[in-house]
């Protein structure tokens, strides 16, 4: 019986550490993202997950429409935003 417990004490306390080392981090990365995905506005200057430089000329509902040089412009997700530049 005491065996028993101690089995499952420890199966709450590896799930509870797992927990707290990877789901939440990444739950809390996920939400900031989001926070700032909806503060995107046009004429920020923002970077792409793959390291694109551009300038946000028109935004859509998943996609947003940048602006990487004269006379160029690109379409991406959202999601691929990585960050609004200061």
């Amino acid at each position: 019986m005491n065996q028993q417990i101690t089995v499952i004490l420890y199966l709450v306390v590896l799930f509870a550490l797992l927990y707290f080392l990877f789901i939440r981090p990444q739950q809390q990365r996920q939400k900031k993202h989001q926070e700032m995905l909806h503060q995107l506005n046009v004429n920020d200057s923002i970077v792409t997950i793959g390291g694109i430089l551009g300038t946000v000329v028109k935004l859509k509902e998943d996609t947003v429409v940048i602006r990487v040089a004269e006379n160029t412009q690109i379409e991406i997700l959202k999601n691929a935003v990585a960050q609004i530049r200061k």
